[in-house]
C-alpha cells in the first residue's frame, strides 16, 4: 500500500541557520533554524539589545556515534551577526572498524557587513574513533569571520592519549564577490591530520609525536570586525622572547624595569610568565588578509584560559557578539 503522504525532503544530520537584520535595521534574529538527528540546534530566548543571534550546536546524547553524519549550512544575511558555541566537548565515540567513519561538515555564507563567531568547545576524539570534520566558510568582502577549530588528546583520565585511528579537519575561507557573480578566492586552507598509522618510522606512536600536547587548535580571523583582534595576536606574538635568548640583567635591574613597565605590559609579561608555566606555544601570521593562530598545550584548561583571556583584553568579540560568544573559553 502506498503511502497517501509526500516524501520528507530532509536527510539525518541536516541542518540550516539563516540570520538576518530585524525591522530595526540593528538586531539580528533567526530566520529559519532547523534540524535533524544527530544534530540539534538550541535557540535560547535573548533580549532585544543583544549583539548577536545565539545558536547552540549539540547532539543528541552528547557526541557522535560511529557513521553519523551531519551537514549544517549557514546563511547570515547583510549586517547579521549570529555567535555559534557549545555546552561541552564534541565527543566522537569509537568506531567498530577504520571504515566507518563519522563525518560533520559546515559550510557558512557571510554577507557583506554580516559576521559570524564560531568559538565551540574542543572536538573530543575517543579511543578507536574515526573523524573527518570539513569547514567552507564564504566571506563576501566587508563580512566578518571568527572561526575557533581546536582537538583534545581525549579521556586522558583514562589514559588514553591520541588514541584515535585517525582525526581530520579543514578549514576552507574563500572571499566572494558578493554582488551576485560567481566570482570565488581561496584566502585559507587550514588542514590537519592525526593518523595513528600515519608518522615517522621512528616514532612508534601518534602521542609520541604530539610532544606532550593534549590539545592543538587554530583560529582564524577575517574581515573588519575582527581586524584590531587579529593585529593584537600579531603585535603579542612579535613581542614573545626569541627562542634561546637569555635575560643577562641582575634581579635589581629587572625589578626597576618592571616597576616603568605600563600596565599592558605588566599584563603581557604576566601572560608570558603563564605560558611558560603551562608549557602553551602558540604562533600568529597574517595570511591573504587573514589572521591564523596556532596554539597547542598539555592541558586544555591552560588553553582555555589563555584564549579566554587573550580574546577578552583585546574586546573585539564581546564588542560586537556579546560575552555570550566567549562562553566556551571559560573553565567549566
Amino acid at each position: 500500500m502506498n503511502s497517501p503522504f509526500p516524501k520528507s525532503s530532509s536527510s539525518p544530520g541536516k541542518g540550516r541557520i539563516v540570520v538576518r537584520l530585524g525591522p530595526d535595521g540593528s538586531t539580528s534574529r533567526l530566520e529559519t533554524c532547523t534540524y535533524q538527528y544527530p544534530l540539534k540546534l538550541i535557540t535560547p530566548m535573548r533580549p532585544s539589545q543583544t549583539k548577536s543571534a545565539l545558536v547552540f550546536l549539540l547532539s543528541y546524547g552528547g557526541g557522535l556515534v560511529a557513521g553519523d553524519t551531519v551537514n549544517l549550512s549557514i546563511d547570515i544575511q547583510p549586517g547579521a551577526r549570529l555567535s555559534v558555541v557549545t555546552q561541552g566537548h564534541t565527543k566522537i565515540f569509537k568506531s567498530p572498524t577504520p571504515d566507518v567513519v563519522t563525518r560533520q561538515t559546515l559550510t557558512a555564507e557571510i554577507a557583506s557587513s554580516a559576521a559570524l563567531c564560531l568559538l565551540p568547545d574542543p572536538v573530543q576524539p575517543f579511543e578507536g574513533s574515526v573523524y573527518e570534520q570539513l569547514q567552507v566558510f564564504k566571506v563576501a568582502r566587508g563580512g566578518s569571520l571568527c572561526l575557533l577549530d581546536w582537538v583534545t588528546q581525549g579521556r586522558a583520565a583514562r589514559g588514553e592519549h591520541w588514541s584515535f585511528v585517525r582525526w581530520t579537519g579543514k578549514n576552507e575561507v574563500w572571499m566572494v564577490d558578493g554582488d551576485g557573480s560567481d566570482g570565488e578566492r581561496l584566502l585559507v586552507r587550514d588542514s590537519v591530520i592525526l593518523d595513528c598509522k600515519q608518522v615517522h618510522s621512528q616514532i612508534p606512536a601518534l602521542r609520541d609525536a604530539m610532544h606532550g600536547m593534549g590539545v592543538v587548535g587554530t583560529l582564524i580571523l577575517r574581515g573588519p570586525l575582527m581586524k584590531p583582534l587579529g593585529e593584537f595576536f600579531l603585535a603579542e606574538f612579535a613581542a614573545l622572547p626569541r627562542l634561546g635568548a637569555r635575560d643577562w640583567r641582575s634581579e635589581e635591574a629587572k625589578k626597576a624595569e618592571e616597576e616603568k613597565m605600563s600596565p599592558h605590559e605588566r599584563w603581557r609579561a604576566e601572560r608570558i610568565q603563564c605560558e611558560k608555566e603551562n608549557k602553551l606555544l602558540w604562533s600568529a601570521a597574517s595570511v591573504r588578509g587573514c589572521v591564523v593562530v596556532k596554539f597547542g598545550s598539555p592541558e586544555v584548561e591552560a588553553s582555555q584560559r589563555w584564549l579566554g583571556s587573550m580574546l577578552a583584553k583585546e574586546g573585539s568579540i564581546a564588542r560586537h557578539f556579546d560575552e555570550q560568544a566567549m562562553m566556551c573559553l571559560r573553565c567549566h
